[in-house]
């Protein structure tokens, strides 16, 4: 296995210990896939739930810009429940598993096809 399917059974392991969901392989792929290089930045690979900037990021970048949603309180309601999702005694959460349970909530997994 290469370096990324390393990095995608690490991303599902923590879906299944962290927050309790079995990952749908082949979205979870499709995801990673498109976090692109960041995934091997050891920085960019995750989030910090309580970076109010990086959590903005998030927001105006994948909610807003990848997968076409409209800025409104929803948005920050649903980045909010992912981050008690994944738990606040997890520092850094894996970009690829936030943007794949947020985009798993609203049903937008089109965005990847």
């Amino acid at each position: 296995m290469g370096k990324r399917d390393d990095l995608i059974e690490k991303y599902a392991a923590d879906m299944k210990e962290k927050c309790g969901v079995t990952a749908d392989m082949d979205f979870l792929r499709k995801v990673t896939i498109g976090c692109g290089p960041a995934i091997y930045n050891r920085d960019a690979s995750t989030v910090s739930g309580s970076d109010k900037a990086e959590l903005a990021t998030v927001k105006n970048n994948f909610l807003i810009k990848k997968l076409g949603l409209s800025d409104g309180p929803a948005l920050d309601e649903a980045i909010a429940s992912v981050m008690d999702q994944y738990g606040k005694s997890t520092k850094s959460k894996y970009r690829a598993v936030v943007y794949y349970l947020l985009a798993k909530h609203f049903n937008k997994e089109s965005a990847y096809k």
